[in-house]
């Protein structure tokens, strides 16, 4: 059985959600009030995918979203909240959030949702299993793994989708990764939303590669990007 941390500050919500995913999703789900008890709860077991309420006391949900990616970058967040903003989309994506839904949503929805992404995390298990996980860039390492780009004594950690762009920046080496493939593959959508989204994660990327010219991401006109070194 699937285990599921929901931090939801609304006691009617919660139970609601807690209840139906347990029953009709088949879940084991831990409800927590507030950002701080969701933290506490996360480091003390292993979840497989987490969702959390944006608006909350003590803790709100991206700083708790923050602190849950230092612990573990791999465990799917799905931020909630009634915002509806680009700029609250963006941050959620930015701390490395997998999904975000917005109130009032259906709950059959977040089912679907959750499923889409343990699909997912599952299906990249079995495919890091058969690819290479470590990098040479120039005078970089990186470590998909670990989510790490070192060089010299200079560490750098990526969120989980700048390790996943890299990755796939890697495997095209010297070859065009379309737009296409690569929202397809870490976004699941090509809609202009992600897309500007990872147009973010490109540009981090380019600034953590940026000390080596032998190391360049460049835009190939109408098609994507390329990996190119020298």
């Amino acid at each position: 059985m699937k285990k599921i941390l929901l931090v939801e500050d609304d006691p009617n919500l919660g139970l609601l959600l807690q209840d139906y995913l347990q029953l009709k999703g088949k879940f084991d789900v831990t409800l927590c009030k507030d950002g701080d008890e969701g933290l506490k709860a996360f480091t003390k077991q292993a979840y497989d995918l987490v969702i959390l309420d944006v608006m909350m006391p003590k803790k709100d949900g991206f700083t708790l979203g923050k602190d849950i990616r230092k612990v573990n970058a791999q465990v799917p967040i799905i931020f909630a909240t009634a915002k509806a903003m680009i700029e609250d989309k963006t941050q959620a994506f930015n701390l490395g959030g997998d999904d975000y839904i917005t109130k009032p949503f259906r709950i059959e929805e977040l089912l679907l949702r959750i499923n889409a992404l343990l699909k997912r995390a599952e299906q990249s298990d079995k495919k890091e299993d058969n690819s290479p996980s470590q990098f040479k860039l120039g005078s970089y390492n990186f470590d998909y793994t670990t989510q790490l780009i070192t060089r010299g004594d200079a560490i750098q950690k990526l969120s989980t989708k700048e390790a996943e762009l890299l990755r796939l920046l890697c495997l095209k080496r010297n070859e065009v990764l379309t737009r296409e493939e690569a929202l397809l593959n870490i976004w699941h959508d090509d809609n202009y939303f992600n897309g500007r989204s990872m147009d973010v994660f490109l540009s981090k990327i380019r600034k953590y590669l940026k000390d080596d010219p032998a190391v360049e991401i460049i835009n190939v006109h109408g098609r994507g990007y390329k990996l190119l070194i020298n």
